[in-house]
Formats: C-alpha cells, structure tokens, sequence
C-alpha cells in the first residue's frame, strides 16, 4: 500500500483554523525514515486535540486509541479490542502486559509508516507507571525486524503537568521525540471569526468569558452565539451563569482534572484571589491569608498546568507578574463563584448579572482587553508601528521617586532595530471605557523621562495608547505628528 504523502492530505473541511498543527502532523505522520518515532501533542482541554489526531487517523489510515480511566488489566483489554476493530481480527489478542501491548502496536505499521494515536496517554500511566520506560525500551531496539517496523507514536494529554514532563530531562523518553507540539487556544482574531462576530467591540467581551477554546461554542453552549451587542447580557444569563448549561460549571472542572492538585481549596483561592486583581506572589498570598512562601507549591503547580501565566515586569526582573491563563476561569472566580448560592436556584442569573456588571468590567474585561493589546503588538502589529521588530511585549512597573509613587504599565515594547536587541520601543496604556485625551500621552510622556533619568535608552520609544471607546480629537492630531501611537478596537481586529 503507497504511503499518503503530508501534500496529499488535505484539511478537513470541517476544521476551523489549525493550518500549521495540521501541517506539522501530516509532515511527522508519513516522514520517510525506518523504525518507530514518537510525537506527543499536548495543550489545555477543549481544544481540539482529539478532533485533530482522529482526523489524522482518518486520513492515512492510522490507530486511534482513546484511553480511559481503568484498572491496567482493563486498560490492556480495551486496548486489544481497539487493535482488533482496526485490524479485523476476529479474536481480539489479549496481551498480558505493555511490553506486550507495545509490540501489538509497532507490528501495526509492519509495512508502511502508520500514525498510532494514544490520546489521553496519562490515565494509562496511572496504572502503569513503568510506561513510559516501557516504550523508551521499545523504541530503543535496533533489531532488524524492529527498523522494519515503522509506527509513528502519538501521545496525547490534556493534564499539562505531566504531558509538560514527559520529555524533561527526568523522562525516560527524553531525547526520543521527533515532535512536540502544544496545541493552544485559538488567536482572539480567529475566536471571533469562528464565533461569527463581525463587532470588535462584542467579540472582546465574549472572549473575555470563553477566550478562544472552540469547544465552548459548539459542545458547551449549543452554539448559542450573541447575536449582536444589544444580545450580550442575555447570552451571559442564558450560559455561561445558568448551571442547566455545560459550560457553567466548566471552570471546576478545569481545576478538578489536573492530578497534581492536592489541596483544591487551595489552589481555588490563589485563583479567585490572581482573578480579582491581585497579581503579585505578595498580594495573592495576603488576600490567601497564608505565607508567601506558602502558595510557592500552588502558584508553580497552576504555571505547569496551564492555568496561571508568570511573567516577568518589562523593567523590574524580580517581579513576576501573574495571571489566569483560561479566560473562563478568570470569570468564573470573579462574577460566578461569589454568587454560586443564588446562581444554583436558577432565577438568579438576571439579578446576579446586574449587579456584577462593575466587576466584570473591571476585574475581567479590562486586564483582558490589555492582554488582547499586548497580543497585538506581538503577533499582528507592523514592524514599522514602533520602529523595530518586538521581541518581548509585558506590563511594567516604574518607580517615581519624587512623586512617592509607581507608575504601571500595560504594554511595553522591546525589540530590534537592525543588529540591535533589546530597545525600547513602547511603552503604552490601555483604558477599555475611557476616551483617552492628551493627559494620557503627558503621563506616558512622564515615564519616559523617568526611564531616561534611569539611564535606559528612550530615543526610539514611542507612547501608545490602546483604547476601548476611542480618542479626543487632540489625541489623534498628537497621533498625526507623530507623536503618540493609537490602537482602538478596528486596528485591534483588522488592522496592523
């Protein structure tokens, strides 16, 4: 049988966006070479990981298991009723152990290469925790027969902790990869374009609540999708704060299966403490009412799953600031969490929602249309916009010590002008409801000479603003000069 090559294997035409996962998948899936190689796909659930690789089973041809959570001799029996499906064997082989099990699988692909997807990877490894070592030696053997077999191994989890260390250095299988590939959320452009919202205004709101997970639309709101701005307060009664909805109760769940979370409660107040506004490992650890040396375990345990972000101040390298990493989680600890008891009589959603309007603006809405602002500077933004190529967008913090105080930051630019790494090019402010005038442009105007007096180099910097509800006429002629940068919502989504 010929082997598909990875050009002659479309998309799907039901696959929104993934253009390049896709690519990189069909590019290791039939890769000429001899013997076995492995891949590992991993990302946050909700994706479309499993809708990927079994796509990609069905295109060339491949193994598709999908484990369970199930005792080890279970787990092998499942997987000797799968092999037979595929292979049409009338008596399903029972193999007695994985190395067993492993062999089943590379005597798959004994003619050609053949992609042998085992998704959900890590409930096997919970029985069988010698798993990993176990494929390592399988994969290690250079025997004739072994190099004529050629399965294309695909491992996939959701649970980030252990799929993030499942080539580290500690892994028996690092090194032996070939391919790993994170699948993220999709980009705010594309979350909107797959939602169908034409409105910048409404596709920030409604990502500030879903981000860009594509299942939210389809499994868990039943594509309920806003249908117009006047729509939005009625879409948010109608799912994500109605408990009759999937996705109301997603963001626990979220939580609950990662393994490596001990303590929830715990790790549930460092989030709602990170969703309200504290973003410091001080701040969080004061409204935890624990020892900052206390949540350490817990906030480095949400990095590695994926669900806190940790990024260091654009100029104070000892200060890290965090973040939620999952749009859905950050809503759901700032506006459902506290008013889980009414919400759960399920008449309260209308009362809730009003009375959580200034919350969500402030606490959800506005730090989210500030990252959207950071993402656009790193993945959409014209070079030419501040003079060079970024390089590192973050937040800020500048001391002022005359004034006794700090200035914060949302958006400063570093990057490359010629041969040179490391410029300052921006440094900008985000306001989602405020028309921004010309005291904006002076306090950006007064950072820089604080910066300057610090002996950093200012004198490709340019001040930005970024704005929800737009700029004063004495803005935009600053703008015309030259003098100021300005982002509103159209650039935001269209624009560069």
């Amino acid at each position: 049988m010929a082997r598909p090559a990875a050009q002659d294997l479309p998309k799907p035409s039901d696959m929104f966006d993934r253009e390049w996962e896709w690519s990189e998948l069909t590019a290791f899936a039939t890769g000429a070479g001899a013997g076995p190689r492995l891949g590992v796909i991993s990302g946050r659930r909700r994706q479309g990981k499993s809708f990927l690789l079994q796509a990609l089973a069905e295109a060339t041809g491949g193994f598709y298991y999908a484990a369970v959570e199930a005792s080890a001799a279970e787990s092998l029996q499942l997987l000797g009723d799968a092999v037979a499906r595929y292979t049409g064997a009338a008596v399903p082989h029972r193999p007695a152990s994985w190395e067993e099990a492993l062999e089943l699988l590379f005597d798959l692909a004994a003619d050609r290469p053949v992609p042998v997807v085992i998704d959900e990877f890590p409930y096997l490894v919970r029985n069988a925790p010698a798993l990993p070592s176990q494929l390592q030696a399988a994969i290690g053997v250079r025997s004739g027969r072994h190099l004529r077999r050629h399965p294309r191994i695909l491992l996939c989890g959701s649970a980030m902790s252990f799929m993030g260390g499942l080539l580290s250095g500690t892994s028996p299988l690092y090194g032996r990869a070939g391919l790993d590939l994170v699948v993220h959320s999709l980009g705010y452009r594309e979350a909107a374009e797959f939602w169908g919202i034409d409105d910048p205004r409404l596709a920030v709101l409604t990502h500030a609540i879903v981000g860009g997970t594509p299942a939210y639309r389809q499994e868990f709101a039943d594509d309920d999708v806003p249908e117009g701005p006047d729509d939005f307060d009625a879409w948010v009664c109608r799912t994500v704060l109605n408990p009759a909805r999937p996705i109301y109760g997603e963001a626990l769940f979220l939580l609950a299966a990662e393994p490596d979370l001990r303590d929830r409660s715990l790790y549930h107040s460092v989030l709602s403490a990170v969703a309200t506004g504290n973003h410091t490992s001080g701040g969080i650890a004061s409204t935890v009412g624990r020892k900052a040396t206390d949540i350490s375990l817990p906030l480095t345990v949400l990095k590695s799953c994926g669900l806190l972000t940790a990024e260091p101040d654009a100029f104070r390298k000892n200060r890290t600031t965090y973040r939620v990493a999952e749009p859905l989680i950050a809503f759901h600890h700032a506006v459902v969490r506290p008013e889980s008891a009414l919400l759960s009589r399920r008449r309260g959603a209308a009362e809730v929602w009003e009375r959580s309007q200034a919350t969500f603006l402030s606490k959800v809405v506005g730090p989210h249309f500030e990252q959207l602002c950071r993402e656009w500077v790193e993945w959409h933004a014209d070079p030419a916009t501040f003079g060079g190529m970024p390089i590192q967008v973050a937040s800020g913090t500048v001391a002022d010590p005359e004034a006794r105080t700090s200035h914060e930051l949302d958006v400063v630019v570093h990057g490359a002008i010629d041969q040179d790494q490391g410029i300052l090019l921006s440094v900008g402010e985000a306001k989602w409801h405020k028309v921004m005038d010309l005291p904006h442009l002076e306090r950006l105007r007064h950072i820089l000479n604080l910066l300057s007096a610090k002996g950093v180099d200012t004198s490709h910097a340019t001040p930005a603003c970024y704005s929800g509800v737009g700029f004063t006429p004495d803005l935009h002629a600053a703008a015309d000069r030259g003098e100021v940068s300005l982002v509103d919502l159209n650039r935001l989504y269209s624009g560069s």
